[in-house]
């Protein structure tokens, strides 16, 4: 199975190597376009940044304010969001403590399902894309076409086909000298990248076994009203649409399962596992389960145990765990400890705030004339969800390889223009939609 990447200059040849050992086929040939040489020397030095918002609600809001707090100068200067509201609710947010960076007129600011391509037709440095991620694939894949440098929100996908779009937009980004950058924050944080190096350095011998949860209470709901179309009540409550959320162990999830392959430097081999819907029965709640369990399998044979669960009244944790021949530790907490239960090692204070660092890197970087690319990673992690979101739909043990090769589309987004459209699932005659059933569901 494939590696994280560690360099740009390894990541070609293990990206080739996972292709190839997954039997996978990339279609495409030719990169399009022309190698961008000017960006991919350019040092921006004390230069000002110029970004674009793609995705106005509340993490691509706080996304654009934590690339505004980065060292230099830095401006937001093009906003695009499905709805109005969102895009004038995020500039009105930004505007008392980052007004002098905000350079966003009326003619920067744009809404519709075509927004992604007028902002990027502006002339920034760097876009950020934080739409439900169902539309990921096609806004990044109009990113890099565009040449611009890209922060995109976790997951990358919401099925394998996305994943492989993002996979082969990747390798053009990476072949035009753009950085590419995925908000899974974990890996920016000292406190996690001091304890993953430990453990990989042998600190509790060999790794047997791997636990990760995100277990809570849930999220929003948003009532239907009754001037909307079904397409825009499905994007108002993105969360509970396959299509655009790829359920809570894809949307969420990813970050816990994102450490557990940090720390393998591999990814799983097969999957299987059991959900379903215990609370979440109402028509508001859409498609998605309300809770998980997936048994995944590495390819030295260890085994990671995966729950997560949107359940009032429950046992939360959001947390991941090691369990080695000479010892365990609480990765979530920064600490090791012997076989005998007693504390090794531990981080102390600090060393969290991804969500902040994860900017300050990239754009340190991008000043230093660097272009650092998480791409891989952000993808393989998120077909690493995806994984076992198909084990627990479909009762099945389900191998990586064929996952990934699915052909099964389940966000056709390309194909949507307005909020007249018909989205890919509807409600039966009774208001419900369709929930994958163990045993039934299609999922390869």
């Amino acid at each position: 199975m494939p590696k994280p990447l560690e360099s740009r200059s390894s990541s070609h040849a293990s990206r080739r190597h996972f292709l190839k050992t997954s039997s996978l086929l990339v279609a495409g040939g030719a990169v399009a376009g022309q190698l961008n040489i000017a960006r991919a020397a350019h040092s921006y030095g004390s230069d000002t940044i110029k970004i674009g918002l793609i995705g106005c609600g509340g993490r691509g809001t706080g996304a654009a304010a934590q690339a505004m707090n980065t060292k230099g100068e830095v401006k937001l200067i093009a906003v695009g969001d499905a709805f109005e509201d969102n895009v004038k609710s995020c500039l009105r947010g930004l505007s008392g403590q980052y007004g002098p960076k905000l350079d966003v007129p009326p003619e920067r600011q744009f809404w519709g399902l075509d927004n992604f391509q007028k902002v990027l037709e502006t002339d920034l440095d760097l876009v950020i894309l934080a739409t439900p991620p169902g539309f990921r694939p096609q806004h990044f894949e109009a990113a890099v076409k565009a040449g611009k440098h890209v922060f995109m929100e976790k997951p990358v996908a919401v099925d394998a086909a996305g994943v492989r779009r993002v996979l082969a937009a990747n390798d053009e980004a990476r072949s035009k000298g753009l950085a590419v950058a995925v908000g899974l924050q974990r890996r920016h944080e000292p406190q996690y990248i001091e304890t993953i190096q430990r453990l990989q350095d042998g600190a509790i011998g060999d790794i047997l076994l791997t636990r990760a949860y995100w277990n809570g209470g849930g999220v929003w709901v948003r009532p239907r009203q009754p001037q909307q179309t079904e397409m825009e009540y499905q994007m108002r409550n993105w969360y509970y649409f396959n299509w655009l959320c790829g359920d809570h162990i894809v949307e969420q999830h990813i970050h816990n399962l994102d450490v557990i392959n940090w720390l393998k430097n591999a990814y799983p081999v097969s999957a299987q596992g059991q959900g379903g819907r215990e609370v979440r029965r109402g028509k508001d709640h859409g498609q998605i389960y309300d809770h998980f369990f997936i048994e995944y399998t590495y390819a030295d044979g260890s085994k990671m145990f995966s729950q997560c669960r949107h359940i009032p009244n429950t046992w939360s944790s959001v947390s991941e765990f090691a369990h080695g021949t000479k010892g365990t530790s609480n990765i979530s907490a920064s600490q090791i400890n012997g076989l005998d239960g007693k504390s090794i090692w531990r981080f102390g204070r600090g060393g969290a705030g991804g969500h902040q660092q994860e900017h300050h890197d990239l754009f340190a970087k991008l000043r230093a004339g660097e272009t650092p690319n998480e791409g891989d990673y952000g993808a393989l992690s998120t077909m690493t969800a995806i994984l076992g979101r198909m084990a627990a739909y479909s009762g099945q043990m389900i191998g990586w390889d064929d996952a990934l090769k699915s052909e099964l589309v389940i966000s056709p987004t390309d194909q949507y223009t307005g909020f007249n459209d018909t989205p890919p699932v509807v409600p039966d005659g009774n208001g419900g939609y369709p929930i994958p059933v163990p045993g039934v569901a299609k999922v390869v």
